[in-house]
């Protein structure tokens, strides 16, 4: 971390420097923006660039002190269209007081006064100056200062206050807006001391996927329901309910499946010698079987044919 210009009572601790190093908030894209060149610390053998941490630090420090110079919090609009930064500056919106402007920018939201959602603000804070390039280039028609956080490779046309870091990772880009956020409830005194812990997590500004939460959701959802076949296995299923001792034939001791096999075999066996001794019986009866012409006595004609 490169030596600072600010007071010591803004210096960053080591749990920040290791919270920014973990988020991967030093990481850049493999093309530089010359005017992001002094904000480079160096470049990997594999053309990643690598942003100054020191420099982040001094950068949010700064971009703090503007947003708690503004005497009113709604004149500062938060504006994020990307997904991965649309839930942090929703929650640093509702956290600092600010106007938050999530998902598409309107054109004409600060140059057309006669659109619905026309705003007036003193201060706006990007997340991306590419995807957000709409907004920061109305708000340099009206003069608008504009805070930005820029990548290695992020256009700077137009933009006051940038902020070197990663702002192409959900979790950069959340810790960035959490600290910001945090920065400005130290200067605004709403937090006791610097060295007072913040109660909300920085877990709060990450971006979280609906479809990964909807499975998550539909997982739970399975594991409350009754096993099935394949849950408890084929042994489970063979013994019944809870073995052979619960089954009892009626009128005599408890047997269990045994008894209930042995009165159904004895019972077969029964069955099957009446068929057979009817079956002899059948087979001895020689009378003659009747058939629908009894009665009927043949006739000769005058040819000596037989008719009936």
């Amino acid at each position: 971390m490169a030596p600072t210009n600010l007071p010591s009572i803004f210096n960053a601790t080591s749990q920040d420097i290791e919270m920014l190093l973990a988020a991967q908030c030093h990481l850049g894209s493999k093309n530089l923006q010359v005017h992001m060149e002094p904000y480079l610390w160096k470049t990997r053998p594999d053309g990643i660039n690598v942003i100054n941490i020191g420099k982040t630090w001094e950068k949010v420090v700064l971009a703090a002190r503007i947003i708690a110079a503004v005497d009113n919090p709604a004149d500062i609009a938060v504006i994020s269209a990307r997904p991965y930064g649309q839930r942090a500056v929703l929650k640093f919106a509702a956290h600092t007081g600010a106007v938050a402007i999530a998902g598409r920018f309107t054109p004409g939201n600060f140059t057309n006064y006669i659109t619905r959602s026309f705003k007036e603000p003193r201060l706006i804070i990007v997340t991306d100056p590419r995807t957000d390039a709409q907004a920061i280039k109305e708000a340099s028609y009206v003069n608008i200062p504009v805070v930005a956080l820029c990548d290695t490779d992020s256009p700077t046309e137009f933009v006051d206050v940038a902020i070197p870091t990663n702002n192409k990772g959900r979790h950069a880009i959340g810790l960035i807006w959490w600290m910001l956020a945090r920065e400005v409830l130290r200067l605004r005194g709403t937090l006791a001391t610097r060295e007072t812990e913040w109660d909300n997590m920085v877990d709060l500004y990450f971006y979280r996927d609906p479809e990964a939460e909807e499975n998550k959701d539909s997982a739970g959802v399975e594991e409350g329901k009754v096993p099935g076949v394949d849950d408890v296995g084929p042994a489970a299923v063979d013994q019944g309910f809870g073995g052979n001792a619960e089954w009892e034939v009626p009128g005599g001791a408890p047997g269990g499946a045994a008894a209930f096999g042995a009165a159904s075999n004895t019972a077969g066996g029964q069955a099957a010698s009446s068929w057979e001794a009817e079956g002899t019986d059948w087979a001895a009866s020689s009378q003659p079987i009747q058939t629908g012409n009894e009665g009927w006595n043949p006739e000769t004609n005058k040819a000596g044919e037989t008719t009936w």
